[in-house]
């Protein structure tokens, strides 16, 4: 492949990255008022403890995999935190962690230090982990007579994806 090819290959999967962050930041901001407590069932994770638990595990698998892109770690998985603003700041910049250290990996051909056998595995993996969760916190909106309905989130999830630039 050409080094073009292999830019503009890159370039889309940083995309797609980017592009999962957003759905999942617009979800976030969807969440009806009070839904950041609910959770499916007694024992579940609640909304914004699963928002905090995406959060964390991608700073852990940057530490882990390429910690000259580590971020300070929150002091826990499953925070609490209920500003909606703060969820957003805390994803946007988890995000530009996992982002910033594929592209710099890819780019000098380098390995991830534990996890993976190339570093757009990540990518794959965080975007498969965070639509398990998604669905998740909109089952436990949904169960708790709070969805959000397909008409509000269409646009703001699968209408991100399907966009053309």
């Amino acid at each position: 492949m050409s080094d073009a090819l292999d830019q503009s290959l890159l370039e889309a999967l940083l995309d797609s990255w980017d592009r999962n962050n957003t759905i999942l930041v617009n979800l976030l901001r969807a969440v009806p008022e009070g839904g950041l407590a609910v959770r499916a069932m007694e024992g579940s994770p609640s909304v914004a403890e699963l928002f905090t638990h995406i959060h964390y595990v991608r700073l852990v698998f940057v530490l882990e995999d390429a910690p000259e892109f580590a971020r300070k770690m929150p002091k826990g998985e499953w925070a609490g935190e209920r500003d909606p603003e703060r969820i957003a700041q805390m994803l946007n910049e988890s995000a530009k962690a996992v982002r910033d250290a594929v592209q710099s990996r890819v780019e000098a051909g380098r390995d991830m230090d534990l996890h993976y056998d190339h570093p757009i595995l990540l990518l794959q993996h965080m975007i498969w982990h965070e639509g398990y969760h998604h669905g998740q916190i909109k089952l436990a909106l949904k169960l708790a007579g709070r969805p959000i309905s397909d008409r509000e989130a269409g646009p703001v999830t699968w209408g991100v994806w399907m966009r053309k630039k």
